[in-house]
C-alpha cells in the first residue's frame, strides 16, 4: 500500500520528487515567516507552479485539499512541531509529534508524513525524542501503509552559529542518515554536504532508500540552481526546498527553474530562464 502512496509523490517519468516545504510557521520563529504571512496565497501560488509535493502541518494542510480538480501536488504532513531553532535556545527542548499522526494524515489524504531526527551539540535528550517519535509513528506507518520521511537534521553548535544552522559536515550527516534507514525510514529528507561532489557516499548509505536534500536557508539563484544541479548528478532522488522558494522574488518562476533541474535534466543555465520568465 505504501508503493501507492508513493507513486503520488513521485514523478511517473523521473522517478523524482520535488516538495516545497511551507510549513514553518509550526516552530513559532519570526524569522521563518517570509514570504507566508499569507499562507493561502503562497499556496495557491505553488500550486500553479505544480510541483510534486507540497509540506504542510496539521493546520493549513486543507489548504491545499480543499482546492477542487485532482491534478494539486500531493500532501506531505509534518508531524512534529519543535523549539530548537531560535538565536538563543530556550532551557529546555523540545519535539513533539501530533496526536495520531497517521490517522490524522489519512484524513487529510496524505502522500507521506515527516518526522525530524535532530542532532544538536549537547541535546541529546531532543535527540531521544525524535527516536521515541519514530518508534511510535513506524508501526502505524506500516499498519495503514502511509510512508514515513525522516529528517535527519545535524546542527551546528548553537553558539558557534548564531542560531540555527546546517552542518555540512559529510562525518556527522552519514551515521544520522544511517541511524533514519534503520529506524525504517520510506523516504529520507537529509542536509546537503558542504561538498556537494561527496553526496554520493550519503546515497549509497542510504541505501535502498530514496535521498531529498534539504534546501536550507535563502542563497542566490546561481548557488541555488547550481547546488541542485551537483546534487542530482550525485544520485539525489529529489529535493525539499522552502525559503529558497517561498522568499524570491519568483516563487512560481523558481519553482518551475527547479522542476526543470529535478525532472526534465535541465542544466542551471536552462533553469535559469524559467526566472527570468
Amino acid at each position: 500500500m505504501k508503493a501507492y502512496r508513493l507513486n503520488r509523490l513521485f514523478n511517473g517519468t523521473s522517478r523524482r520528487c520535488f516538495d516545497v516545504a511551507v510549513d514553518h510557521g509550526f516552530f513559532n520563529e519570526r524569522g521563518f515567516l517570509g514570504g507566508i504571512e499569507n499562507l493561502e496565497a503562497c499556496v495557491k501560488t505553488l500550486v500553479a507552479a505544480a510541483p510534486d509535493a507540497i509540506q504542510l502541518t496539521i493546520g493549513q494542510a486543507p489548504l491545499l485539499q480543499s482546492l477542487p480538480g485532482k491534478d494539486k501536488p500531493a500532501l506531505v504532513l509534518r508531524t512534529d512541531v519543535a523549539n530548537v531553532y531560535g538565536k538563543d535556545l530556550p532551557d529546555h527542548l523540545f519535539s513533539r509529534m501530533i496526536a495520531q499522526p497517521v490517522e490524522q494524515a489519512l484524513r487529510l489524504d496524505a502522500a507521506c508524513i515527516v518526522v525530524n531526527l535532530f542532532r544538536i551539540p549537547g541535546e541529546p535528550e531532543v535527540t531521544d525524542q525524535c527516536i521515541q517519535n519514530i518508534l511510535a509513528a513506524k508501526p502505524e506507518c506500516d499498519r495503514y501503509g502511509m510512508p514515513l520521511m525522516i529528517e535527519p537534521l545535524v546542527f551546528k553548535p548553537n553558539a558557534q552559529a548564531g542560531g540555527y544552522m546546517v552542518d555540512g559536515d559529510l562525518e556527522k550527516i552519514l551515521p544520522l542518515v544511517r541511524q533514519a534507514v534503520e529506524l525504517g525510514a520510506d523516504v529520507i529528507k537529509a542536509d546537503p554536504t558542504d561538498d556537494p561532489g561527496v553526496y554520493h557516499q550519503v546515497i549509497e548509505m542510504a541505501g535502498r532508500i530514496p535521498v531529498l536534500v534539504r534546501g536550507g536557508g535563502r542563497v542566490s539563484d546561481q548557488e541555488i540552481l547550481e547546488r541542485t544541479h551537483r546534487l542530482l548528478q550525485q544520485g539525489a532522488a529529489g529535493i525539499v526546498y522552502g525559503r529558497n522558494i517561498i522568499q524570491h522574488p519568483n516563487p512560481a518562476g523558481m519553482t518551475r527553474a527547479l522542476m526543470a533541474l529535478v525532472h526534465a535534466g535541465a542544466t542551471p543555465e536552462q533553469a535559469a530562464k524559467f526566472i527570468q520568465q
